[in-house]
């Protein structure tokens, strides 16, 4: 991407937001042995989640291509996505990465994994994504294209 004129925006919170993961899976880790946590008993049914949560992801990737990237690159007049789950939602890589902070612990009954790391995902969430859409909006058509969708709540095509 940068090879092809991409600007990266949020790299001052980036470091911060990939020791949150490297941190997520040691504390489950942590958790699951030192508590001795057992699989939840509705194991089958969060893992059923999980399962569709990587559906999601391998979609997500698969939309964008050559785009996608865990780092905020914007090549500038670049046309905006808007095929698969982007015709719904504005931030389905989110949605996944939200739901596993969700799902993984709870899979494991890592209730403090769950509740710590779900909350810092919101807080590293609220400022990555409008720092993504300040971006977006600065060098593509974002807000044009992207002015009646919601950032997680989907929006359905009739």
């Amino acid at each position: 991407m940068r090879r092809r004129g991409a600007i990266e925006f949020g790299a001052s919170h980036y470091p911060y937001m990939v020791s949150m993961h490297i941190l997520f899976f040691i504390s489950l880790i942590f958790e699951k042995v030192f508590f001795n946590r057992g699989l939840a008993a509705v194991w089958p049914v969060i893992f059923t989640v999980f399962v569709l949560t990587q559906f999601l992801r391998v979609w997500v990737i698969a939309s964008l291509g050559r785009y996608w990237n865990t780092k905020i690159l914007v090549l500038p007049n670049a046309k905006v996505i808007m095929k698969g789950p982007y015709r719904f939602l504005r931030h389905p890589n989110y949605c996944v990465v939200s739901l596993e902070f969700i799902v993984i612990p709870l899979l494991f009954s890592a209730y403090y994994t769950f509740v710590v790391y779900s909350l810092l995902n919101l807080f590293i969430l609220s400022v990555r994504i409008p720092e993504e859409e300040k971006a977006l909006k600065s060098l593509t058509e974002y807000e044009g294209s992207f002015h009646a969708h919601k950032r997680f709540l989907p929006k359905f095509v009739k």
